[in-house]
């Protein structure tokens, strides 16, 4: 609104001026004298030599040179506003909908919070970095991820699900003891390599603890067996033409095996998730209890895979 108000004294300016200057100027003249006097500039080239040209050359001078200084005043404070948020992490609103919890920071969290935003999951990170390292649509929480008062800010009580990272498995230890206690409820997935830390946190009830590296050997020693396997892993967690969800499997499937829930339900069950611990039912063939969940492949329509992989 500014410079439409500094754009129109401009040319109002320049109009007038011309008008009354003596002798007569062009009126590219005249504005090219508005804007020198209107930036300060000034080089005395064209100057008002009527009474009138001079009251206009005053008028001009009164209202572009503050409408001008404050234009730029606000686009100084808006940038340094801008700044202090980023350095504040208050770039963006805590999400209202139900929320994924990222705790700590690793070299994987960065591919993961990119995966997430892909699914369009609302995701809150608890990290000390920089935040223009994090995704715009991320809820960055910065600071001490094994301080529980940075803890609480996150609301883990009003969180689905919560990962915990860190740079040494003690962090995430320490993480997850704040997490548990704050929400005791929360279903938690830790990301962990030292087997006696995995064993501390299935004492504080967290039954799933993942091996970045085990995961990536115990993968390539499959491949080793049987050399698509890797590519069966790598369709079923990077394939848009479906995602990965757990469902109730509900009061219908009680007490029937899972071979059968498979053979009734659409799409692909991977498995059973009985008392939080996830099954793929090869070995043996459980039967279906009330609270049980299933794991299913569950294939998306065309236009939903594309607004995915966007």
């Amino acid at each position: 609104m500014l410079l439409a108000v500094v754009a129109g004294c401009v040319l109002g300016g320049a109009a007038l001026f011309a008008h009354f200057q003596h002798p007569g100027i062009s009126f590219g003249s005249g504005l090219y004298w508005a804007i020198t006097t209107a930036t300060t500039v000034g080089y005395g080239d064209v100057t008002p030599t009527s009474a009138a040209s001079r009251v206009v050359a005053s008028l001009v001078m009164l209202t572009t040179i503050p409408l001008l200084a404050s234009v730029f005043a606000l686009a100084t404070a808006g940038t340094a506003v801008a700044g202090i948020r980023r350095i504040l992490a208050m770039h963006s609103r805590f999400p209202a909908s139900p929320y994924r919890l990222v705790i700590g920071m690793n070299a994987t969290v960065p591919a993961i919070l990119d995966e997430l935003v892909a699914a369009g999951i609302s995701v809150v990170l608890v990290a000390d970095v920089d935040p223009v390292g994090v995704p715009p649509e991320v809820h960055h929480v910065r600071g001490d991820p094994t301080d529980e008062h940075v803890i609480k800010s996150a609301r883990p009580a009003d969180a689905e699900q919560a990962l915990i990272t860190g740079q040494s498995d003690g962090d995430v230890l320490v993480s997850s003891v704040l997490v548990r206690k704050l929400a005791p409820a929360l279903n938690i997935v830790a990301l962990v390599s030292s087997a006696s830390v995995r064993e501390a946190l299935g004492d504080l009830g967290i039954q799933q603890t993942v091996s970045a590296h085990q995961l990536i050997a115990s993968t390539l020693a499959k491949s080793l067996e049987a050399p698509h396997a890797s590519d069966m892993v790598a369709q079923l967690v990077e394939s848009d033409a479906h995602r990965l969800i757990e469902l109730a499997a509900g009061t219908a499937a009680v007490g029937k095996p899972l071979s059968a829930v498979r053979d009734e339900k659409s799409g692909l069950v991977l498995g059973l998730v009985h008392d939080g611990k996830f099954t793929l039912g090869l070995a043996d063939d459980p039967v279906i209890q009330a609270g049980d969940q299933l794991l299913i492949a569950e294939p998306l329509a065309p236009e939903r895979a594309r607004a995915h992989r966007r």
